[in-house]
């Protein structure tokens, strides 16, 4: 490898300096002089692929990056720009090869560590910014993304951890206050998190993204009006922000009976996609919205117009999803099939919607296939086994069994007092009237399985506040002792999964008025699930046998998929026991018939230790 001579040196800086002014024309004038002059040189074969790229040559600028990196093996900074102009293309795998060939220093490390995380791989994302850490203690950005990658992974206490040390290292690091916003929201720490967004505000992030944060914690306190005020003026402020649209429709969808009575919960939306027919996220979030409420005939003649000039699978798949539910399942099944040929084995959400559609159609071959290769694609996704092991059933497949377990697999748990109270019931209706105060919203959230009753907003567990705490606590001792009678088995989903310990991923209260039930559904977070009663009506509580009013029922699928199955099994309810499950068994509640509400707690939970 040649090294420029003086003189070129400086025409190689006046180069970067034009580059970095947006005078690519200029700066590739040189460029290519320079690396027709030297070609064995790697710093004018970078600046000549830098130059191209800026150019939209991508072809060319591979071919220069190739060369100088092929020039340079162990150049970091060659190695370094390669990646980025990788990353900025799409291209996160080759990037990541390209990295991970490079010498081992902090910033290839925290190059590596932050591609891991786009992908998905949040342990290799891990290790990587491990890595950068021992080469440099201090390294900020490595501590903040070793946090992201300890929240990946739901180690929420590590995650914030790691970005107080950041904060230590770097106080005016907004980044770092943001995430931990985040991080302590789902920790339950609400009022920490309120300020660790204002504190990323005062240093200059006054985002959509924070202020969408903040009206998510307005709602977890328990402030829906205030919520609702500020939704309605980041949609103002920031109209193409397809998220503020969706909280929006969220908050009116729940409180809007009592804050917004008579107002359309998608109107806004529908105006502000309306005006924005090129901004594809924010029609395909609106469609989405409109499917989630059951508007499936208006979700279709929304999208129909994107056809003309809109080539993206997404659009097929929503597509196909609004005729599905429409009951026009050959068209349906044409467009899942298109979209199958674009995506093959690579998306497992698709593969599950299109197994719910081939039970809908009848067709069970595919059905079964289609969650196969979800399992295969991702071992760990909920709805690809539940879907598998519906296939499973209807071909009378022992494995039904092998994989659901309802007697074995599913458990029944009294708990005990907490530390404190004189008895369980005295907890109990304490607890209750605790969690009444939670209920703010009129009715059920859009998109979860809640029927005639309303869930509390974010995270129940982790608030500051002793009573809940006390739930948590006794709720994590039951679940431990059950799973400590269960046997390992390193073949199946659940059982090979087993650990000493777990830790809650979603925590929620559920109040379910007259009449009211969940439909049959399964948890896609989880891999543990749960309902514990905590006030049940009489008609729940002396339900017959025969009758079975408000009771728990497992093995039946969703009605959507068509299936005339019955429940495998049925649990009665009593206050102060919990049952709990693997997160992929269907599970329900069968309507009851009372004035008194039905009170649960649900959580999902994740083996850890």
């Amino acid at each position: 490898m040649r090294a420029l001579t003086r003189a070129q040196a400086q025409r190689f800086l006046e180069a970067q300096r034009l580059l970095q002014q947006g005078d690519v024309a200029g700066a590739s004038r040189i460029a290519r002089t320079l690396a027709a002059e030297v070609p064995d040189a790697a710093d004018a074969q970078q600046l000549l692929a830098m130059c191209l790229a800026g150019q939209g040559d991508a072809a060319g600028a591979q071919a220069a990056f190739a060369r100088a990196l092929a020039l340079a093996p162990h150049s970091e900074v060659v190695a370094l720009n390669y990646c980025a102009w990788l990353r900025r293309g799409g291209r996160a795998r080759e990037a990541l090869h390209v990295i991970d060939s490079a010498p081992a220093t902090a910033q290839t490390r925290l190059q590596a560590g932050s591609i891991r995380l786009q992908l998905g791989e949040a342990e290799a994302a891990r290790t990587a910014f491990s890595q950068a850490l021992d080469l440099q203690p201090e390294l900020v950005q490595a501590w903040h993304g070793l946090a992201s990658a300890l929240q990946a992974q739901g180690e929420l206490k590590a995650a914030d951890d790691a970005l107080q040390r950041a904060i230590a290292l770097a106080p005016g690091y907004a980044p770092a206050w943001v995430n931990r916003g985040a991080v302590l929201r789902m920790l339950g720490r609400l009022d920490a998190a309120t300020d660790c967004l204002h504190q990323a505000q005062a240093l200059g992030q006054d985002t959509p993204e924070v202020r969408n944060a903040l009206l998510g914690l307005l709602q977890d306190r328990g402030q829906p009006a205030q919520a609702l005020a500020a939704a309605r003026e980041l949609v103002a402020t920031a109209p193409d922000f397809v998220p503020a649209h969706e909280s929006l429709g969220h908050l009116l969808w729940e409180h809007g009976d009592v804050l917004a009575p008579g107002e359309d919960p998608f109107a806004g939306f529908r105006s502000a996609a309306a005006a924005r027919r090129g901004h594809l996220p924010l029609q395909f979030a609106y469609a989405r919205a409109l499917l989630e409420a059951g508007h499936a005939q208006a979700a279709l003649d929304w999208l129909q117009p994107l056809r003309a000039g809109v080539d993206e699978p997404a659009l097929d798949w929503l597509l196909a999803d609004a005729l599905d539910r429409l009951g026009r399942l050959a068209e349906a099944g044409a467009l899942y099939a298109r979209v199958a040929r674009r995506l093959g084995d690579h998306h497992a959400g698709f593969l599950n919607a299109r197994a719910r559609h081939a039970f809908r159609s009848g067709d069970l071959a595919l059905a079964r296939d289609c969650a196969e290769r979800a399992v295969r694609r991702d071992p760990r996704n909920q709805e690809a086994w539940s879907l598998l092991g519906t296939a499973w059933r209807l071909a009378g497949d022992p494995r039904e069994e092998w994989l659901f377990g309802y007697e074995h697999l599913v458990g029944v748990v009294d708990i005990d007092t907490p530390p404190g109270y004189d008895s369980l019931a005295a907890f109990l209706q304490a607890l209750d009237a605790r969690l009444a105060r939670l209920h703010l919203a009129s009715r059920e959230p859009r998109a979860q399985s809640v029927r005639g009753g309303t869930q509390t907003p974010g995270r129940l567990f982790g608030r500051d506040d002793p009573l809940i705490g006390a739930a948590e606590q006794v709720l994590r001792d039951a679940v431990e002792r059950w799973l400590a009678g269960l046997p390992h088995d390193a073949d199946h989903p659940f059982l090979s999964r087993l650990r000493r310990s777990v830790r809650f991923v979603g925590s929620w209260s559920v109040r379910l008025r007259d009449a009211g039930h969940h439909a049959n559904h399964i948890h896609d977070e989880g891999w543990l699930s749960s309902a514990f009663y905590v006030a049940l009506p009489p008609t729940v509580r002396e339900a017959s046998s025969d009758g079975h009013a408000g009771w728990l029922q497992l093995g039946q699928p969703m009605d959507s998929l068509g299936l005339d199955l019955p429940p495998r099994r049925l649990i009665q309810p009593q206050a102060g026991r919990l049952a709990l499950f693997p997160s992929y068994v269907w599970h329900g509640t069968l309507p009851f018939a009372d004035p008194q509400p039905r009170v649960t707690i649900a959580f999902d939970m994740q083996p850890t230790g």
